[in-house]
This record gives C-alpha cells, sequence and structure tokens, in this order.
C-alpha cells in the first residue's frame, strides 16, 4: 500500500462530514492510546495570548437540537442528511421524533453553522 502524503490525508479528511471525523478521532485515539483533546488548550492558548483560563473555563462542545421541523419537513430532512450523512429513513425518523438532538459535542463554529442551516430549511433549533 502507497503512503499517503500530508496533502492528500487533508483531502479526504475535508470530504468527511463532522461524524464521521469525530468517529474517525474517537478510533484514532484508541488504537494508539493518545488524547486529542490535550492539545486544544495549546492551541486555545497559542491563539488567544493570555486568555487561557477564559477558554478553560468556556464550554467547547455544543449539541444542535432540533425542536421542531416547521412547514418545510422535506427541506429539514435534506438539510439533516447533509448535516449527519444519515439515510432518507433515518433522517425523517429523526425529524419525525423532535426533539432530538442531530449532532452531538460538536465545536461552537460547526453548531452554529448547522443550526443555521436548519433554520434556514424552516426548523426550530436550540444549541446546548
Amino acid at each position: 500500500m502507497a503512503k499517503l502524503t500530508q496533502d492528500e490525508l487533508l483531502a479526504q479528511f475535508e470530504e468527511m462530514t463532522l461524524i464521521e471525523l469525530a468517529a474517525f478521532v474517537s478510533a484514532f485515539e484508541e488504537k494508539f492510546d493518545v488524547t486529542a483533546a490535550a492539545a486544544a488548550p495549546v492551541v486555545v492558548a497559542g491563539a488567544a495570548g493570555g486568555a487561557a483560563a477564559e477558554a478553560a473555563e468556556e464550554k467547547d462542545e455544543f449539541d444542535v437540537i432540533l425542536t421542531a421541523a416547521g412547514d418545510k419537513k422535506i427541506q429539514v430532512i435534506k438539510v439533516v442528511r447533509e448535516l449527519t450523512s444519515l439515510g432518507l429513513k433515518e433522517a425523517k425518523d429523526l425529524v419525525d421524533g423532535t426533539p432530538k438532538p442531530v449532532l452531538e459535542k460538536v465545536a461552537k463554529d460547526a453548531a452554529e453553522k448547522a443550526a443555521e442551516a436548519l433554520k434556514g430549511a424552516g426548523a426550530s433549533v436550540e444549541v446546548k
């Protein structure tokens, strides 16, 4: 098997959904007995300067919860499928069974983008 370059690996990661990437990170952590979360405070401290204490207190994992599908249920199902890469039946069941989490334990930016996309499709959303 040919060894992939860093650019090739990054290209593969770009094509993954957040859920697929989170599953990969978990598998990577188990396989190599490491924790990716340990590096996060260093990145935050480097980017924010002296705000490391504030960043440690801030919540860094958010859940996007679909509270109601609204009038455009089909559009909401399409957005749920894009965000989660669920099949049509699974996405429909999720939308029909509201309130349900669409994404769990994702970064703030990803949670806000997902909530915005769902609201744009006509759904009611909470980010916790």
